[in-house]
């Protein structure tokens, strides 16, 4: 649904986006990470036919984003970081306004505003000027609007920023529900928690190169190692949990507790468990180790640096 390939903007002599390749099949959410001045932005911008490319393409719904904006344009729908919103008119009047541009018939022009408004909790905001909204209310006015012609594909830039608990809530709900719609989503965050929680794929982004792409368990295994298993027994094991380092790689060992790492725990984890049975030691629990999104990331993002500085170096 959304294709690149080597897509490169400049800007003068700044590089902002460089070469980036990536796939995103529908129905799928695909979190781009990075931090300010990454290229995020601008790659999504490329996404929307706003900017036009230096060099490479983009597609979306196999239309390219150069030759067929316009069209591109109906197919997307687009939450950026600063929402541009006509604070003066009230908010069934913006929504109008947006559905006669996306060529919406009469009858939807009055029935999805509403339906969508009241689905965000913002029915009794209506006729209220936009003025008057908090800032998380016109997070959501924004969504709707990107929203409100159905388009099969999102583009939403921090789509929960500002909200409260319960309202970003219901945003990745909301999220997540357009995706077993077979809807194509993209977002950008710095939400790593949130990124980690809704995304199928993740790329990160640093100095305008996709530096990681994949699955938040391949970027995990990738980057951190294999899956972390956790060993608790009900007494002291005698050096017994030390001698596991000939089955499985140990990374800490105590008289009660280890934690080791494997990258076959469904074949590891029931030797270690009839090895220290056979010990007459008990078993009080054995369980994988959560590994997070921020561990991940910043183990590439130091990498990378890593990378750059040898570069320097040489």
């Amino acid at each position: 649904m959304i294709q690149t390939h080597d897509l490169t903007k400049t800007f003068g002599d700044f590089l902002a986006v460089d070469r980036v390749t990536f796939s995103v099949e529908p129905g799928t959410i695909f979190a781009i990470l990075g931090p300010n001045g990454a290229g995020k932005t601008t790659t999504v911008r490329m996404l929307t036919s706003i900017l036009r490319p230096t060099s490479g393409w983009a597609r979306v719904a196999g239309l390219d984003v150069t030759q067929h904006p316009t069209q591109v344009r109906s197919l997307v729908g687009v939450l950026t970081e600063q929402h541009g919103l006509y604070e003066r008119m009230k908010g069934i009047e913006y929504l109008d306004f947006f559905a006669q541009v996306y060529h919406l018939p009469p009858d939807e022009r009055q029935r999805r505003p509403r339906q969508l408004m009241d689905h965000f909790g913002l029915g009794d905001a209506l006729d209220k000027r936009l003025g008057e909204y908090s800032k998380g209310m016109k997070q959501k006015l924004a969504l709707v609007r990107a929203m409100l012609h159905d388009p099969p594909v999102l583009l939403l830039d921090e789509p929960t920023s500002a909200m409260d608990p319960q309202s970003a809530r219901l945003v990745r709900e909301a999220i997540k529900e357009l995706r077993r719609e077979e809807r194509t989503i993209a977002i950008t965050t710095h939400n790593l928690t949130e990124a980690q929680n809704l995304a199928d794929r993740i790329a990160v982004i640093r100095k305008g190169r996709i530096i990681a792409n994949g699955t938040f368990r391949e970027l995990s295994q990738r980057f951190v190692g294999a899956p972390l298993m956790e060993l608790h027994l009900a007494q002291a094991a005698n050096g017994a949990l030390g001698d596991l380092q000939d089955m499985v790689e140990v990374v800490e060992c105590d008289a009660r507790r280890v934690r080791y790492r494997t990258p076959r725990p469904a074949e590891d984890n029931p030797q270690i468990i009839r090895r220290l049975t056979g010990l007459g030691l008990d078993i009080v629990t054995l369980s994988e180790v959560s590994q997070t999104l921020e561990d991940v990331y910043l183990q590439i993002v130091q990498e990378d640096e890593g990378a750059d500085h040898h570069d320097r170096r040489s």
